[in-house]
């Protein structure tokens, strides 16, 4: 059956300027389909047509009838005063009104027995159990915890949220709406790791149809099976996720590439040969004129097809700075608190030369005012932060601030950085600011806009310390993928917070994850740290790091019988229980020592994977050492009382 069925949609918001161009895309119930193209591609346009807000030029909208359809952008005005519970009972209407209904039903029955009214009365409330009437309260605590929305909030004023909390409430409305057709415009933009994990879990339970707008390629890999591009106002399409649709895009490329050049290449031998023929045209041979003719015109025929284009790489690369010394950066005791609320205390990290940190955490532990201890910006509560004497630092901030936003972008250049205003309009150009644009005003840029500008000025700076914080926020994929060669060009210290996984995947090579008011310092890759704590999770549910039975499993039942003594006695169970101690510790060396290798084999795929094997089971053969050495403990215990 057909969701969504899009026909010929044309739009142009400029005389002469199509944004759409005969766009067509038909949705199957159930589909997932990830909608990509650059910022201005016409995405959001899309979806405002399909929720009635804007009329298509041209093209028709077709939605299956009785589907319900949620925006997840389109944030509805609620009345004044309303608080985040209201704007979340919303979602429960039709079932309120059900409750009115049973209500005024059961008054009337209390009046007398009227079989029509109880046959009402009996099909309601059939149908306000299937509609999950009584479980309302639990769907709420369910959806509110996964997206991080406290019973704190719950309470707040829904005018008084950010434009991000906003979304996040409207997100979860729709959820707990148990709409059929979810249309998503970048839903990960205002959530953390936790509850964007969260969502892609929902999602994929989700009956229904998810068509989604988004610059998380992470999340584009785990949640949609095709994709539709938006090029020259036309859908291309793909039939994978983001990762198939890269290698396809590409592969596509190059198979018109060569098309382009075979075609290029019978034009020339064409060209040739219509040129021989009017040479023998002019010694009187009207048939050879002709057959040049009709040749030129074939040639001319094949001059339609465009030599096939993609995105240029960035031509440009941090300035770099020799790094001297053992430590870049030492952290010691370090406490941060804001009134009553402490952020985080006694902190102790150490630095070298390097490394690339990616800084974790729940929206609100503190990681931007971590970075802004770094960078002097806010004084800790007690503590140090040492930066060594060679380190010098570059940093984007999450909020971009220019002194003068009035001054156009090549002035910006120039104040700023020592170049020539060619230099200035050559650096803008390689990140996409070009021709007029380099002429407007800071302060008509947009969020992504700025954050490119600074970008580029910092191109120039020769830095050994890198610090980003949330360097891919409002980008789209292309110029994420600038930041990305930057960033893989750069040699130095490297440190940054941010919420998307691919990035961070492809960057961190050591993971600082801050909650609860303090930092675990995990040295590896993020789908290592991943794995480590899943296993952590997994140990929990199962037994401590010493062996103690977890509070949630039921404990064995405990024999009756008397249990015989062990041979040797209380001696031979102390030489037991040394021989299990030496066997931990000799364990947690090997474990050490893994680590380490795989510190000086960073370069060594390969190895890698055999160490970061080895490693895994070192880990397994720990946990059961712990076990063992426990048991024997408690033997030896009961032996001696």
């Amino acid at each position: 059956m057909i969701d969504i069925q899009l026909t010929g949609l044309v739009k142009e918001f400029e005389v002469g300027k199509r944004i759409l161009d005969g766009f067509s895309l038909q949705i199957d119930e159930g589909e997932r389909v990830g909608l990509l193209g650059r910022n201005g591609a016409g995405k959001t346009t899309i979806f405002r047509m399909m929720t009635g807000q804007v009329r298509p030029d041209e093209g028709t909208i077709a939605i299956a009838p009785g589907k319900r359809l949620g925006l997840i952008s389109q944030i509805p005005v609620y009345p004044e005063g309303y608080t985040v519970r209201d704007v979340l009972d919303t979602a429960f209407a039709p079932l309120h009104a059900m409750e009115e209904e049973l209500a005024q039903l059961t008054a009337r029955m209390a009046q007398g027995e009227d079989p029509a009214v109880m046959a009402q009365y009996d099909k309601l409330t059939a149908a306000f159990e299937l509609g999950g009437g009584y479980d309302t309260e639990t769907r709420l605590n369910k959806v509110c915890n996964g997206l991080g929305i406290g019973a704190d909030m719950r309470s707040r004023l829904f005018d008084a949220l950010s434009g991000g909390e906003k979304t996040r409430i409207n997100l979860a409305r729709l959820i707990l709406e148990d709409t059929d057709i979810l249309l998503l415009d970048e839903p990960t933009n205002h959530l953390d790791l936790n509850a964007t994990e969260w969502l892609e879990a929902y999602l994929e339970r989700f009956k229904g149809t998810v068509l989604a707008i988004s610059h998380d390629r992470w999340f584009l890999d785990k949640v949609v099976r095709r994709v539709a591009e938006i090029q020259e106002g036309r859908a291309e399409l793909y039939a994978g996720n983001y990762s198939f649709y890269v290698e396809e895009k590409e592969r596509r490329y190059q198979e018109r590439l060569k098309q382009y050049e075979k075609e290029q290449a019978k034009i020339a031998q064409l060209e040739a040969a219509a040129e021989q023929m009017r040479m023998w045209a002019f010694k009187g041979n009207d048939k050879q004129y002709r057959r040049a003719i009709n040749m030129e015109r074939r040639i001319e025929r094949m001059r339609t097809t465009d030599k096939p284009t993609k995105e240029k790489k960035l031509a440009t690369r941090f300035g770099e700075r020799e790094f001297h010394g053992d430590e870049a950066m030492v952290v010691t005791e370090l406490k941060k608190s804001f009134g009553d609320r402490i952020l985080f205390d006694q902190i102790n990290l150490e630095v070298t030369g390097g490394e690339r940190i990616a800084l974790l955490g729940d929206n609100g532990t503190g990681k931007s005012t971590f970075i802004k201890l770094i960078m002097g910006e806010e004084v800790p509560d007690s503590g140090s932060i040492y930066l060594g004497p060679s380190i010098r630092v570059g940093y984007l901030p999450q909020i971009i601030h220019f002194d003068r936003p009035d001054r156009n972008l090549v002035d910006t250049m120039l104040y700023a950085q020592n170049c020539t205003t060619q230099e200035a309009r050559d650096r803008l150009a390689s990140f996409k600011f070009r021709g007029e644009d380099v002429f407007k005003e800071v302060s008509a840029l947009s969020g992504g806009e700025q954050s490119r500008l600074r970008l580029c000025m910092l191109m120039d700076s020769r830095i050994n310390l890198l610090i980003l914080d949330e360097p891919t926020n409002h980008l789209d994929i292309d110029s994420r993928e600038w930041i990305e060669e930057a960033v893989e060009e750069y040699g130095g210290n490297l440190l940054f917070v941010s919420h998307d996984r691919y990035f961070i995947e492809k960057f961190a090579t050591r993971v600082w994850m801050l909650e609860n008011g303090r930092i675990t310092d995990f040295h590896g890759t993020y789908s290592e740290f991943r794995s480590f704590r899943e296993r952590q999770e997994q140990l929990k549910n199962t037994k401590s790091p010493i062996g103690r039975d977890d509070p949630g499993v039921p404990a064995k039942p405990v024999e009756d019988k008397v249990k015989q003594k062990r041979p040797g006695g209380t001696k031979e169970l102390e030489k037991q229980v040394r021989a299990a101690e030496r066997a931990v510790e000799k364990a947690e060396v090997r474990l050490d020592e893994l680590a380490q290798e795989a510190e000086e084999s960073a370069s060594d795929y390969l190895k890698l994977q055999d160490i970061y094997k080895e490693r895994e089971a070192a880990e397994d053969e720990l946990a059961h050492l712990y076990a063992e050495w426990e048991r024997l403990a408690a033997e030896l215990e009961e032996a001696k009382g």
